[in-house]
């Protein structure tokens, strides 16, 4: 059966942030503004939408910026994972926060990518289809006809039963929305050392535990600032605001 919704969170905001110079150059990525509202703003406020109570934001580069704005919040309730001594990528940062994050499930959102929900809340659905007894990990997934601002290839299939395996590009893929449900025990033995998500992904597919939920939501990824005036024309074909 579907187990309690997570109610706490890892952002994943400490990227460099290089592909977005020469706004980068003075402000951290997550802060980018589109349409009015930062990337992380956004991401963190269909978070607390969804009932999320806290959210471990991890930051390197530039990292006060990301400090002092989230001051600025109320909900969800923000703690601080610093990596401004050395970078360590998406799962090293996480296995540094585990502390902070507890033992039960917990979301992941890179800080980068957002989502306009359509037919209710895509956060609330994915969390419904949440089942420890048989994932490690479940992702969100985007289909390449429902996303703005994705160059790159597809990176799972997904079978009958929810199960995924890598696409290697294949066209009927679907794209890693940046969103999912991990559960700390597959971080059992590992070290706050740099390292990808990519190699836990590769593990739970081998055990058959990582499973993905196709959104019905509109993605937006942002790499460029070229890739700015198509974000905030999908926000306001999606959204209105």
């Amino acid at each position: 059966m579907p187990q309690t919704a997570p109610k706490t969170v890892m952002v994943l905001a400490a990227g460099l942030g290089k592909r977005m110079r020469p706004l980068t150059d003075t402000m951290p990525k997550p802060l980018v503004a589109i349409a009015g509202r930062t990337l992380l703003d956004r991401g963190l406020d269909m978070l607390a939408a969804a009932g999320v109570e806290k959210a471990v934001v991890n930051v390197h580069y530039l990292g006060g910026q990301i400090v002092a704005h989230v001051r600025t919040r109320a909900a969800p309730a923000v703690a601080i994972s610093d990596e401004s001594d050395r970078l360590l990528d998406s799962a090293g940062g996480i296995v540094r926060a585990l502390p902070m994050l507890g033992p039960e499930p917990f979301l992941i959102l890179n800080a980068d990518t957002f989502w306009i929900d359509r037919d209710g809340s895509d956060l609330e659905r994915l969390a419904l289809a949440w089942d420890g007894a048989r994932m490690d990990i479940l992702l969100m997934l985007a289909r390449t006809d429902n996303a703005t601002g994705h160059s790159g290839g597809t990176d799972f299939l997904i079978g009958p039963d929810g199960r995924l395996a890598r696409a290697a590009g294949a066209s009927d893929g679907l794209i890693y929305a940046g969103v999912g449900i991990l559960h700390p025990r597959i971080f059992a033995g590992a070290k706050a050392e740099p390292h990808s998500l990519n190699l836990y992904f590769d593990r739970a597919i081998a055990a058959g535990r990582l499973y993905g939920h196709v959104m019905r939501g509109h993605w937006v990824t942002v790499g460029t600032p070229e890739a700015i005036p198509a974000a905030e024309a999908a926000v306001l074909r999606f959204s209105g605001s």
